[in-house]
Protein backbone atom coordinates (compact mmCIF):
# COMPACT_ATOMS: atom_id res chain seq x y z
CA UNK A 1 0.00 0.00 0.00
CA UNK A 2 0.95 3.13 -0.79
CA UNK A 3 2.38 5.73 2.35
CA UNK A 4 0.30 9.00 2.24
CA UNK A 5 1.65 12.10 3.02
CA UNK A 6 -0.15 15.49 3.76
CA UNK A 7 1.26 18.77 2.75
CA UNK A 8 -0.73 21.44 5.16
CA UNK A 9 -0.82 24.66 7.14
CA UNK A 10 -3.01 26.68 8.92
CA UNK A 11 -2.06 30.01 6.94
CA UNK A 12 -2.08 30.42 3.29
CA UNK A 13 0.01 31.83 0.89
CA UNK A 14 3.57 29.97 3.14
CA UNK A 15 4.28 27.68 -0.07
CA UNK A 16 2.04 24.63 0.44
CA UNK A 17 1.28 24.08 -3.60
CA UNK A 18 5.14 24.68 -4.19
CA UNK A 19 5.91 22.31 -1.37
CA UNK A 20 3.56 19.38 -2.74
CA UNK A 21 5.00 20.03 -6.50
CA UNK A 22 9.21 20.00 -5.22
CA UNK A 23 7.99 16.92 -2.93
CA UNK A 24 6.07 14.40 -5.38
CA UNK A 25 8.79 15.59 -7.72
CA UNK A 26 11.73 14.75 -5.84
CA UNK A 27 9.99 11.35 -4.51
CA UNK A 28 9.27 10.33 -8.34
CA UNK A 29 12.87 11.06 -9.33
CA UNK A 30 14.06 8.85 -6.43
CA UNK A 31 12.17 5.94 -8.10
CA UNK A 32 9.28 5.94 -6.24
CA UNK A 33 6.32 6.08 -8.32
CA UNK A 34 4.21 8.67 -6.72
CA UNK A 35 0.59 10.46 -6.90
CA UNK A 36 -0.40 14.12 -6.18
CA UNK A 37 -3.66 15.12 -5.74
CA UNK A 38 -4.68 18.84 -5.38
CA UNK A 39 -7.23 18.97 -2.48
CA UNK A 40 -8.25 22.77 -3.04
CA UNK A 41 -11.70 22.18 -4.87
CA UNK A 42 -12.59 25.64 -6.70
CA UNK A 43 -9.07 27.19 -7.05
CA UNK A 44 -6.75 24.08 -8.33
CA UNK A 45 -3.10 25.79 -8.20
CA UNK A 46 -0.92 22.48 -8.40
CA UNK A 47 -1.36 22.17 -12.13
CA UNK A 48 -0.30 25.50 -13.11
CA UNK A 49 2.86 25.18 -10.50
CA UNK A 50 3.75 21.06 -12.30
CA UNK A 51 3.07 22.92 -15.89
CA UNK A 52 0.25 20.70 -17.07
CA UNK A 53 -2.88 22.92 -16.79
CA UNK A 54 -3.60 22.47 -20.27
CA UNK A 55 -3.89 18.61 -20.30
CA UNK A 56 -6.38 18.60 -17.51
CA UNK A 57 -9.90 16.96 -19.08
CA UNK A 58 -11.07 15.00 -16.34
CA UNK A 59 -10.24 16.18 -12.38
CA UNK A 60 -10.47 14.66 -9.06
CA UNK A 61 -14.26 15.50 -8.44
CA UNK A 62 -15.24 13.32 -11.55
CA UNK A 63 -13.44 10.55 -10.22
CA UNK A 64 -15.35 11.28 -7.40
CA UNK A 65 -18.25 11.74 -8.40
CA UNK A 66 -18.12 8.64 -11.34
CA UNK A 67 -17.76 10.39 -14.35
CA UNK A 68 -14.30 9.57 -15.04
CA UNK A 69 -11.94 6.64 -13.84
CA UNK A 70 -8.56 7.43 -12.61
CA UNK A 71 -6.79 6.24 -15.64
CA UNK A 72 -8.64 9.17 -17.54
CA UNK A 73 -8.28 12.10 -14.84
CA UNK A 74 -4.28 11.33 -14.00
CA UNK A 75 -2.09 13.27 -15.83
CA UNK A 76 2.00 11.82 -16.58
CA UNK A 77 3.71 14.47 -15.33
CA UNK A 78 6.51 15.78 -18.15
CA UNK A 79 9.37 16.02 -15.74
CA UNK A 80 9.39 12.73 -13.95
CA UNK A 81 8.36 9.63 -15.49
CA UNK A 82 7.71 7.94 -12.11
CA UNK A 83 5.06 10.81 -11.36
CA UNK A 84 1.03 11.47 -11.82
CA UNK A 85 -0.48 14.63 -11.25
CA UNK A 86 -4.42 14.39 -10.11
CA UNK A 87 -5.91 18.23 -10.59
CA UNK A 88 -8.79 19.72 -8.74
CA UNK A 89 -11.98 21.20 -10.08
CA UNK A 90 -12.22 24.45 -10.85
CA UNK A 91 -16.16 24.54 -11.14
CA UNK A 92 -16.92 22.57 -7.82
CA UNK A 93 -17.48 23.72 -4.92
CA UNK A 94 -15.71 22.32 -1.93
CA UNK A 95 -18.46 20.00 -0.32
CA UNK A 96 -18.32 17.78 -3.89
CA UNK A 97 -15.29 16.00 -1.72
CA UNK A 98 -16.57 13.40 0.70
CA UNK A 99 -14.58 10.82 2.92
CA UNK A 100 -16.38 7.63 1.00
CA UNK A 101 -15.48 9.06 -2.26
CA UNK A 102 -11.34 10.29 -0.89
CA UNK A 103 -11.15 6.82 1.06
CA UNK A 104 -12.24 4.82 -2.43
CA UNK A 105 -9.60 6.84 -5.01
CA UNK A 106 -6.65 6.80 -2.17
CA UNK A 107 -7.14 3.04 -2.14
CA UNK A 108 -7.65 2.49 -5.92
CA UNK A 109 -4.06 4.63 -5.85
CA UNK A 110 -2.64 2.54 -3.12
CA UNK A 111 -2.54 -0.43 -4.72
CA UNK A 112 -0.24 0.93 -7.43
CA UNK A 113 1.65 3.54 -6.18
CA UNK A 114 4.36 3.87 -3.60
CA UNK A 115 3.51 7.88 -2.05
CA UNK A 116 0.52 9.63 -2.38
CA UNK A 117 1.16 13.45 -1.90
CA UNK A 118 -2.06 15.41 -0.60
CA UNK A 119 -1.78 18.86 -1.58
CA UNK A 120 -4.18 20.57 1.37
CA UNK A 121 -5.93 23.71 1.16
CA UNK A 122 -4.84 26.42 3.92
CA UNK A 123 -7.02 26.24 7.15
CA UNK A 124 -9.23 23.61 8.81
CA UNK A 125 -11.83 23.74 6.36
CA UNK A 126 -13.20 20.30 4.88
CA UNK A 127 -11.05 19.85 2.03
CA UNK A 128 -8.26 20.28 4.56
CA UNK A 129 -9.92 17.72 7.25
CA UNK A 130 -10.15 15.17 4.38
CA UNK A 131 -6.67 15.97 3.17
CA UNK A 132 -5.14 14.95 6.45
CA UNK A 133 -8.05 12.86 7.38
CA UNK A 134 -5.80 9.14 5.74
CA UNK A 135 -2.68 10.66 5.97
CA UNK A 136 0.59 8.36 7.57
CA UNK A 137 2.85 11.85 7.01
CA UNK A 138 1.87 15.11 7.51
CA UNK A 139 4.85 17.97 6.29
CA UNK A 140 3.87 21.20 8.15
CA UNK A 141 4.60 24.11 6.24
CA UNK A 142 5.23 27.64 7.62
CA UNK A 143 6.83 30.80 7.50
CA UNK A 144 8.77 32.37 10.19
CA UNK A 145 5.72 34.99 11.19
CA UNK A 146 4.06 34.62 14.59
CA UNK A 147 0.83 34.53 12.80
CA UNK A 148 1.83 31.26 10.29
CA UNK A 149 3.58 29.46 13.41
CA UNK A 150 0.48 30.07 15.49
CA UNK A 151 -1.46 28.91 12.71
CA UNK A 152 0.14 25.98 12.08
CA UNK A 153 0.13 24.61 15.84
CA UNK A 154 -3.76 24.70 15.61
CA UNK A 155 -2.82 22.50 12.52
CA UNK A 156 -0.92 19.72 14.69
CA UNK A 157 -3.90 19.98 17.02
CA UNK A 158 -5.77 18.58 14.13
CA UNK A 159 -3.62 16.60 13.12
CA UNK A 160 -3.55 14.30 16.56
CA UNK A 161 -7.40 13.90 16.63
CA UNK A 162 -8.82 14.12 13.74
CA UNK A 163 -7.30 11.54 11.24
CA UNK A 164 -8.58 7.85 10.69
CA UNK A 165 -5.36 7.22 12.89
CA UNK A 166 -6.38 8.55 15.63
CA UNK A 167 -9.59 7.73 15.76
CA UNK A 168 -8.71 4.39 15.42
CA UNK A 169 -6.16 4.67 18.42
CA UNK A 170 -3.10 3.76 16.03
CA UNK A 171 0.08 5.15 15.77
CA UNK A 172 -0.13 8.62 15.02
CA UNK A 173 0.94 10.80 11.89
CA UNK A 174 4.56 11.23 11.57
CA UNK A 175 4.95 15.10 11.92
CA UNK A 176 7.66 17.23 9.73
CA UNK A 177 8.01 20.98 10.06
CA UNK A 178 9.15 22.78 6.77
CA UNK A 179 10.30 26.24 7.39
CA UNK A 180 9.76 28.32 4.08
CA UNK A 181 10.74 32.04 3.16
CA UNK A 182 13.69 31.98 5.45
CA UNK A 183 15.70 34.89 5.35
CA UNK A 184 18.76 34.70 7.86
CA UNK A 185 19.26 38.61 7.20
CA UNK A 186 15.77 39.73 8.17
CA UNK A 187 16.66 37.15 11.29
CA UNK A 188 19.26 38.91 12.52
CA UNK A 189 17.34 41.90 12.11
CA UNK A 190 15.14 40.97 14.71
CA UNK A 191 12.49 40.94 11.49
CA UNK A 192 11.88 37.48 11.45
CA UNK A 193 11.04 34.52 14.09
CA UNK A 194 14.39 32.14 13.95
CA UNK A 195 14.43 28.25 13.21
CA UNK A 196 14.87 27.65 17.10
CA UNK A 197 11.87 30.08 18.26
CA UNK A 198 10.07 28.52 15.79
CA UNK A 199 11.19 25.03 17.13
CA UNK A 200 10.11 25.40 20.51
CA UNK A 201 6.95 26.77 19.58
CA UNK A 202 5.86 24.21 17.09
CA UNK A 203 8.33 20.97 18.70
CA UNK A 204 8.33 18.62 15.94
CA UNK A 205 11.39 17.68 13.97
CA UNK A 206 12.80 19.94 11.32
CA UNK A 207 12.84 18.50 8.22
CA UNK A 208 13.81 21.10 6.17
CA UNK A 209 14.64 25.33 5.68
CA UNK A 210 13.75 26.57 2.56
CA UNK A 211 15.34 30.28 2.03
CA UNK A 212 13.31 32.97 0.66
CA UNK A 213 14.54 33.11 -3.16
CA UNK A 214 13.43 34.68 -6.38
CA UNK A 215 14.03 31.03 -7.92
CA UNK A 216 10.49 29.69 -6.52
CA UNK A 217 8.51 32.59 -8.32
CA UNK A 218 10.38 31.84 -11.48
CA UNK A 219 9.91 28.23 -11.28
CA UNK A 220 5.79 28.62 -10.43
CA UNK A 221 5.89 31.10 -13.71
CA UNK A 222 7.57 28.66 -15.79
CA UNK A 223 5.57 25.26 -14.25
CA UNK A 224 8.45 23.55 -13.44
CA UNK A 225 8.69 22.59 -9.98
CA UNK A 226 11.52 24.67 -7.90
CA UNK A 227 13.53 21.15 -7.05
CA UNK A 228 14.51 20.85 -10.81
CA UNK A 229 16.26 23.98 -10.46
CA UNK A 230 19.64 22.40 -9.09
CA UNK A 231 21.53 25.79 -9.45
CA UNK A 232 19.26 27.75 -7.18
CA UNK A 233 19.48 27.47 -3.29
CA UNK A 234 15.87 26.51 -3.17
CA UNK A 235 15.91 23.77 -5.19
CA UNK A 236 18.54 22.54 -3.24
CA UNK A 237 17.20 22.97 -0.41
CA UNK A 238 13.95 21.21 -1.09
CA UNK A 239 16.08 18.40 -2.70
CA UNK A 240 18.00 18.20 0.85
CA UNK A 241 14.67 17.81 2.39
CA UNK A 242 13.90 14.72 0.22
CA UNK A 243 16.73 13.33 1.25
CA UNK A 244 16.22 13.90 5.25
CA UNK A 245 12.46 12.21 4.85
CA UNK A 246 14.01 9.29 2.75
CA UNK A 247 15.83 8.70 6.05
CA UNK A 248 19.74 10.58 4.96
CA UNK A 249 21.71 12.50 7.56
CA UNK A 250 21.81 16.10 5.98
CA UNK A 251 23.26 19.29 7.57
CA UNK A 252 20.79 22.09 7.14
CA UNK A 253 22.07 24.50 4.38
CA UNK A 254 20.94 28.08 3.77
CA UNK A 255 20.43 28.79 7.19
CA UNK A 256 23.22 31.61 8.01
CA UNK A 257 23.74 35.02 6.56
CA UNK A 258 26.06 34.97 3.75
CA UNK A 259 29.34 37.30 4.52
CA UNK A 260 29.60 40.10 1.57
CA UNK A 261 33.44 39.31 0.34
CA UNK A 262 34.61 42.85 0.98
CA UNK A 263 33.16 42.89 4.54
CA UNK A 264 35.23 39.58 4.94
CA UNK A 265 38.52 41.33 3.81
CA UNK A 266 38.16 44.75 6.46
CA UNK A 267 37.25 42.05 9.13
CA UNK A 268 40.37 40.28 8.27
CA UNK A 269 42.44 43.61 7.98
CA UNK A 270 41.58 44.80 11.44
CA UNK A 271 42.25 41.60 13.21
CA UNK A 272 45.61 42.26 11.76
CA UNK A 273 45.90 45.49 13.06
CA UNK A 274 44.91 44.52 16.59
Amino acid sequence: MAKIIVVTSGKGGVGKTTTSASFAVGLANRGYKTAVIDFDIGLRNLDLIMGCERRVVYDFVNVIRGEANLNQALIRDKHAKELFILPASQTRDKDALTLEGVAKVLDELGNTFDYIVCDSPAGIERGAQLAMYFADYAVVVTNPEVSSVRDSDRMLGLLSSKTKRAEEGREPITEHLLLTRYSPKRVTNGDMLSINDVNEILAIPLLGVIPESQAVLRASNSGEPVILDQKSDAGQAYADTIARFLGEQLPHRFIEEKSHWLKRIFSLKEKETV
